[in-house]
């Protein structure tokens, strides 16, 4: 079975449907995937460009783009590197209004019961984890 590394511009074809002709392969190589024949092999980086750039450029709602995302990552055919960690910030970013690597850091806090050392207050949104933020020498 072949397998593919899967770049934004595909995600972004595929959930957007332009332009028509791009869209429309976008949707044929998922419909392969979800029949076997190829192996869709994506990354968190990948999956955080598509959120930023559905939200930025394309004005999707952030509940909507992340909604969106998790369907189409949790198809048959789709690996998704660190599948538990993305899809759980995804869960995230449809409540909080923070960036996807902030949600993916939440993820693994949360997961591994560890403090996210930041200046960035945005985590203290997040009650499930704790933000330890550094003091001078």
């Amino acid at each position: 079975m072949k397998r593919y590394l899967v770049d934004t511009n595909i995600l972004l074809r595929f959930l957007c449907g332009q332009p028509p002709a791009q869209a429309a392969a976008a949707r044929n190589l998922f419909e392969q995937a979800a029949l076997g024949k190829v192996l869709l092999d994506l990354s968190p980086l990948i999956v955080a460009e598509a959120f930023y750039t559905l939200v930025s450029f394309y004005g999707v709602d952030r509940k909507t783009a992340a909604e969106s995302l998790s369907q189409l990552l949790r198809q048959a055919g789709v690996k998704l590197r660190d599948a538990a960690y993305v899809l759980a910030a995804l869960d995230r970013l449809k409540v909080a209004n923070v960036g996807f690597a902030d949600a993916f850091l939440v993820a693994i806090a949360t997961d591994e019961s560890l403090p996210i050392a930041s200046f960035d207050r945005d985590f203290d949104k997040f009650k499930e984890i704790v933000r330890f933020q550094p003091g001078p020498a």
